[in-house]
């Protein structure tokens, strides 16, 4: 079966037309980015060359995507929007409550006792508002979006960071919050700031043990985790028409993890193997049909350097095995160079496990390439000294890989196979001794290695590198070893050593698979009651924020002033903390406990200035919110780093912080704050921050005159008597606003919705 067929058709049918008045009205080749963004944009605007990076613009998604973490609280709101069913296809994919423990039947089993009454309002607000159910053990959100949905030349919103991962097939996919994907659901525009443009060259093709996996490492490297920000990634080049289909979108996963508004790919031949070998040979006709619009112009590419901001170029041929981290992603090194490192930075050498698959890395290729290093260590008599785990993107995977013996190949040597889910990679890990918070070592082939990330321990060094450097070293089990030059003593005392990875792109039967657990919404779901048990620890139905008073804001109390990195998992945790995903109420107690108050170096620890005490962040919210006192956090340079989870501005918000200033925020943060209401503002002068105290209160006045591109005004106020007064910009603009005076966008949209 192909989704969404019809659309399809209609969107390629009309992407000629639409291509041909863009050229003419810009008078100027075009990137793919820019075409698929001008083809999706909200009728009836004017298309004209909008100002990259300053004009917000409205579009129109083909295609709404969510998770089950984000989709409850997404849900929730779209419940409050008074619309009988989705106004464009979407779907809820089970994927991040399963945590990992000791193996993909038993993990999954227990999941699906636990979380029963969340799997049960997911598949029956899913079929009451004709959404399409992936059910738990389906496979991660990304890669069944890949298998099933992605097409060249469409958008797609999902709430999750990674939806990002379609552009491996020519899609424009953007992580958001469930805020904007409730917009999108109930037939509202989806508002973006028109991105800036990075090219990226790739010349030469991959060899050796490099992988697509590398080139995304390398471009961490060169951007840092905040460098793609208000960026669309275009990949282009020969080199890229030899990277497979799966390894495109392993690139453009990890593009969230620069902070990149998306990455892309133009369409190739690859793409239309993999169309067709997932059972959509049809949109692979349409597409290669269109094939001139699904790619940026000759002209582009031969001259990149007049139609990109930025041009990075990468030769293939030598690029080199890259691991990244720890506690960041963008912290590269050379695989011959990672043992000095190791030794020069006191990174502790033993490997305790090795993890591969993820969102990132658990395609077909992905396996037979770590299988293929299995399976030499095996035919050599060795086995993995590392805990070695094994996650599957998706049950057709799971399904194809068992078929091949490709599970049998990586389990032979020590590995266990986890459920078809996120677990380690989100924190939904059971892992053993974690809570001793000891320094170790890991290293997996995911996308994110922050502190506490997989494990909750503060002290595991989590290092990232593609599945089949994992795998090399689970089996070495330390770090100080490195695949391409170093030997191993296997179990009869000899010295061996591995030959480079080989890989197949495409399941050479094809791919196969029993039961993909999807679940088709029901015809009519009118008569569908959604039923939230009132007494429940882990549903709560949403009351709606109070618009603004129309007041200046005056007295703020200072909550925290962050210190250093705030990812969003700082700021809201997930782990633990995913079961309250869907309670607004009982996931505000994990309000920035993993943030550094910059007053005394220490996470959840600030001080209480009603007692004098210093006590935990959500307490001390919770004080003020019970006596009516308004908030505001201060934070350091691009915070909300990381994904798309809008909890991390809903519990602030429902906790009474009313302003948010920092340095510079993350994309998707901004949004979600502005989203729910919140007052989102940055220093005009990052020297102001070290302005603040710990004893301040701020006032933001003349808020009557809000209004966009002009800052505002805020006074603090020192215990001492004396003030400081700073300017504040924002990214405003007037719609925003209008979030902001009605409490949230939601807020506005019921409003709109009543007239």
């Amino acid at each position: 079966m192909i989704f969404d067929i019809d659309r399809i058709r209609a969107f390629y049918a009309s992407l000629p037309g639409k291509i041909g008045a863009i050229r003419k009205r810009l008078k100027r080749p075009l990137t793919i980015a820019e075409k698929i963004l001008y083809a999706h944009l909200e009728p009836p605007q004017t298309v004209r060359a909008f100002s990259r990076g300053q004009d917000y613009v409205n579009f129109m998604p083909d295609r709404v995507a969510m998770q089950d973490a984000t989709a409850q609280m997404a849900l929730l709101q779209f419940m409050q929007a008074g619309k009988r069913k989705v106004a464009v296809p979407a779907t809820v994919h089970c994927d991040h409550l399963i945590v990992a423990k000791s193996g993909a039947q038993a993990d999954l089993a227990e999941a699906m006792t636990i979380n029963r009454e969340v799997y049960d309002f997911l598949s029956s607000v899913s079929d009451k508002y004709g959404i399409g159910f992936w059910k738990p053990g389906a496979g991660i959100i990304h890669q069944v979006i890949f298998e099933n949905y992605a097409f060249p030349g469409g958008m797609m919103i999902g709430t999750d960071s990674h939806t990002v991962n379609a552009g491996g097939l020519g899609m424009i996919a953007v992580g958001v919050g469930g805020a904007d994907a409730c917009d999108v659901m109930a037939s509202m525009p989806w508002e973006l700031k028109f991105p800036r443009l990075i090219g990226v060259k790739l010349t030469g093709k991959l060899n050796g043990w490099a992988s697509p996996k590398d080139v995304i490492l390398n471009v961490a490297d060169i951007l840092t985790v905040k460098g793609g920000t208000g960026y669309v990634l275009e990949y282009f080049g020969d080199g890229a028409a030899t990277i497979s289909c799966t390894g495109k979108g392993t690139i453009c996963n990890m593009g969230a993890e620069i902070g990149a508004t998306t990455s892309v790919f133009g369409y190739d031949a690859k793409m239309d193997e993999y169309l067709s070998g997932t059972g959509r040979s049809e949109v692979a006709r349409l597409a290669a049909e269109n094939k001139d619009h699904l790619t940026g112009d000759p002209e582009v590419y031969a001259r990149p350097e007049a139609f990109f901001d930025r041009v990075i170029e990468i030769n293939l041929s030598i690029l080199e095995p890259h691991i990244n981290g720890p506690f960041t992603p963008d912290l590269a090194t050379p695989v011959s160079r990672f043992a000095d490192k190791v030794k020069e930075n006191e990174w502790p050498e033993k490997l305790e496990v090795g993890l591969i698959g993820s969102c990132t890395n658990s395609s077909y290729e992905d396996l037979t390439r770590a299988a293929f290093i299995a399976a030499q260590a095996k035919h050599k008599k060795l086995m993995a000294k590392s805990a070695f785990f094994i996650t599957p993107g998706s049950e057709q995977v799971r399904y194809t890989a068992e078929r091949d013996g490709i599970l049998k190949t990586l389990t032979g040597i020590g590995g266990v196979v986890l459920a078809n889910a996120c677990g380690p990679c989100i924190g939904q890990w059971a892992r053993d001794g974690s809570d001793k918070q000891q320094s170790n070592s890991i290293m997996t082939s995911f996308n994110r290695n922050f502190a506490r990330r997989n494990d909750g321990n503060p002290n595991t060094h989590g290092f990232v590198a593609s599945p089949e450097i994992v795998t090399a070293f689970a089996i070495a089990g330390r770090l100080d070893f490195n695949p391409l030059t170093d030997s191993l003593v296997n179990a009869e005392g000899q010295m061996v050593k591995f030959d480079m990875p080989e890989g197949l792109e495409m399941p050479p039967k094809g791919f196969a698979v029993k039961e993909n657990g999807y679940q088709a919404p029901a015809a009519n779901g009118d008569k569908i009651k959604v039923k939230i048990d009132p007494n429940s620890e882990r549903l709560q139905l949403l009351e709606p924020f109070q618009p603004w008073d129309g007041k200046d804001l005056t007295g703020l109390r200072l909550l925290i002033k962050v210190r250093g990195k705030c990812t969003t998992d700082h700021i809201s945790m997930a782990g633990y903390w995913l079961k309250y995903r869907g309670h607004l109420e009982n996931i505000s107690n994990n309000l920035l406990i993993g943030a550094v108050n910059a007053f005394n170096g220490k996470t959840n620890s600030i001080k209480n200035p009603l007692s004098g005490r210093y006590e935990e962040v959500p307490k001390i919210a919770r004080e003020y919110k019970a006596k009516g006192i308004e908030s505001i956090i201060v934070g350091d340079e691009n915070y909300g780093e990381g994904s798309s989870r809008e909890h991390a501005a809903m519990e602030p918000r429902y906790l009474g912080v009313k302003v948010v200033l920092v340095k510079s925020f993350a994309r998707i943060h901004e949004t979600n704050l502005k989203k729910q209401g919140i007052l989102a503002l940055t220093f005009a002068d990052k020297d102001d921050y070290d302005k603040v105290r710990e004893d301040d209160t701020f006032d933001v006045i003349k808020l009557s005159c809000f209004s966009p591109d002009k800052p505002l005004s805020v006074h603090i106020h020192h215990s001492d008597g004396t003030k400081d007064t700073i300017q504040a910009g924002h990214s405003y603009n007037a719609n925003q606003i209008e979030w902001f005076r009605a409490g949230s966008a939601l807020n506005l949209i019921r409003k709109q919705q009543k007239k």
